[in-house]
Parts: structure tokens; C-alpha cells; sequence
């Protein structure tokens, strides 16, 4: 039993690249921690990490171990964790991180109904970047993510899809009508972005236009929501997911703007460590969002 126990603390130090990160999601001490993997080595006689100043990397033999073990102890502690799962046994807190947009239009209205089982949940936003931080640090059990992770440390189910709108404003749209859409857009129409790098903007021009956006943003804002309501208010122009756009598209508030071909697709994810999964009640919110993402229907 002491082997498997020591087998799921390499696992999560594995994935982790941390021996600390690993005691907190096991809920034991860091020596308690150094103590198994150090125990493994001797019975393997071989070395499984060496440190570093922050954190462990994993040697060759460690990498052999992990592609060993990793789906038989993940799969045993799946099936365990069905049998934990009896009513009332969710109870407690989740924490979850993603895109503010999508967590507003898509992700809250899905969790609302669990808070009558005792669950509440506390919600982290940001871009791409800081939410992999968050996850990879442990600070959330769950995230929503446009990229796919990488399947060694991390679990993830495909929760939907983005397509990416080239919006204007009526009063834009009205100046842009009977002209070149590439020229218009790269003159002095004001373009509205996600920052400086101009994210989703650049994708979308690279994809559509087959060229890079040279101009800068009039207007920045870390929150696609601000950028949408800007539109409605003023002239300019951005790139928006459909999700968010619809509303604003039915009531005639904002004009998408016809091209060529459609703007790129993006895959949503719902990710996770792979540790993660041996809480009963994360499991049960994970499996709740990805029911309620399967039961939309295509045109929502």
C-alpha cells in the first residue's frame, strides 16, 4: 500500500515540477513528500529528480515511470472516486479561472444551480497567460482555456467553440460602405483591442486579411465587455467572440462587417491537473459544466 501511496506523490511531483505543490494537493508535508520519492529512488536505485532552485526537474527515469503509471493510477483513483461521491459529499468550495467574458456569459449561469448542494465557488480572471499560472500553481481546480494543454500534467474536455466576429459600430459601419474593407481598417478608423498586442484582432486579420495589424489600438481594455459596450456608444471597430457579440448584434447595436471568408474558430477547454480529480467535489463540478456545455444547443 506504502508503494502506491509514494507512486501517487512522484505522479503529482511529476506533473507539478514541485515537491511543495505536490504535499498541498496530497495534504501532506513537504519532508513527508521528499520522504516517498526518496524511498522510490532506493527501491528503483535510480534517481527520479534532481532540484533546483525552484522546484525539481524529472530525469529519464522519471519520465519511463510517469508514461508507465500515469493512466493505471489515474484510472484506479477515477474509479475510487465514484464510490466517494454520496450525497451531501460535494460540499465545499471549487475555485475556478478563465476568460472574465466567458465565465460571465457562460460559465456562472452553468455553476448557479449547485449552490443549493452546498458548493461555492471563487472565480479568477485574466488572460491566457495568467490563467496556465493559476493552474499550474494550484490556485484553481478548474480553468477554461483556448489552448489545448498539455495532456502529460493536465486533463481537459472540449467545452464549445468560439467563432471571432470583425464587429463595428453602426456609425463605422456606415463610413466603411462602399469601401475597401482592408483599407478602412487600416486607416484611421479607430480600433478597439485587448491590450497593446492587439489579441484577437491579430488573429483575426492574420487569418482573414493574410497580413499582420500594423496600426495600434485607439482604445485598450481588459475586458472584452468594455470594448462591446465602447462600440455601442461611439465609432471604431473590433474583433469579438460570437458569444458575446450576439446580443449586441440582435438588437442592432453593433454591425458585423461582411468578409471574404468566416474569422477563425477557437476550441474552448475545460482543463484541470490531473491530481485535482481525486477531490470528489471538483470532479462533480467538472462534470456538471461539461453536462451543461453538451445540452447547448449549436446556435447559442
Amino acid at each position: 500500500m506504502n508503494q502506491l501511496v509514494y507512486l501517487r506523490t512522484f505522479l503529482d511531483a511529476y506533473r507539478s515540477g514541485s515537491l511543495t505543490r505536490a504535499a498541498n494537493r496530497l495534504g501532506i508535508t513537504q519532508p513527508a513528500a521528499s520522504a516517498h520519492i526518496q524511498s522510490l529512488e532506493a527501491a528503483f536505485g535510480k534517481t527520479l529528480f534532481t532540484r533546483q532552485a525552484r522546484g525539481v526537474a524529472p530525469t529519464a527515469a522519471a519520465d519511463e515511470l510517469a508514461r508507465s503509471i500515469a493512466p493505471h493510477l489515474d484510472a484506479l483513483e477515477a474509479s475510487l472516486d465514484v464510490l466517494k461521491l454520496w450525497p451531501g459529499s460535494v460540499e465545499g468550495t471549487v475555485h475556478l479561472a478563465g476568460p472574465v467574458e466567458f465565465l460571465s456569459a457562460r460559465l456562472v449561469p452553468a455553476i448557479l444551480s449547485l449552490q443549493g448542494q452546498g458548493l461555492k465557488f471563487r472565480l479568477q480572471t485574466g488572460n491566457r497567460d495568467r490563467v496556465r499560472t493559476l493552474l499550474n500553481e494550484g490556485a484553481v481546480d478548474l480553468a477554461v482555456t483556448t489552448s489545448k494543454p498539455d495532456e502529460t500534467t493536465h486533463g481537459h474536455v472540449e467545452i464549445g467553440r468560439e467563432r471571432l466576429l470583425l464587429v463595428a459600430s453602426p456609425e463605422t459601419a456606415r463610413q466603411i460602405k462602399g469601401r475597401s474593407l482592408t483599407a478602412a481598417l487600416l486607416g484611421d478608423l479607430p480600433c478597439l483591442a485587448y491590450d497593446e498586442h492587439l489579441p484577437l484582432v491579430r488573429e483575426f486579420v492574420q487569418t482573414v486579411f493574410g497580413e499582420p495589424p500594423l496600426y495600434q489600438a485607439v482604445v485598450t481594455a481588459p475586458d472584452l465587455r468594455l470594448l462591446a459596450n465602447a462600440l455601442t456608444v461611439g465609432t471604431g471597430w473590433s474583433v469579438l467572440p460570437d458569444y458575446l457579440a450576439a446580443d449586441y448584434l440582435a438588437s442592432g447595436r453593433m454591425v458585423e462587417l461582411p468578409t471574404i471568408r468566416p474569422g477563425p474558430e477557437n476550441l474552448l477547454y475545460l482543463v484541470w491537473n490531473k491530481g485535482t480529480m481525486r477531490n470528489p467535489r471538483v470532479a462533480y463540478v467538472r462534470d456538471h459544466i461539461v453536462a451543461a456545455a453538451t445540452q447547448r444547443s449549436p446556435e447559442d
